[in-house]
């Protein structure tokens, strides 16, 4: 899968992958989706980001996790 709007730069935000050369970790969008915030209101409090960087964030995560192999405590 390609992403275009994902990018890593190890001089910005430590190599995490960003929102297009932003400051803007794609785990901070996740998190924010996570706890609830909708697209539309994370494009309020956020008028830099466009609701594609929102949608290939989502694709990006479930990528990974359909990559990822995570051992879960009985």
């Amino acid at each position: 899968m390609n992403f275009h709007r994902i990018t890593v730069d190890p001089n910005l935000c430590t190599g995490k992958p960003c929102i297009r050369g932003l400051r803007f970790p794609v785990s901070r969008v996740l998190g924010l989706l996570a706890s609830g915030e909708t697209k539309e209101s994370i494009l309020k409090a956020y008028p830099y980001l466009e609701a594609e960087d929102i949608d290939e964030s989502l694709r990006f995560a479930a990528c990974l996790a359909e990559d990822e192999t995570v051992e879960l405590a009985v």
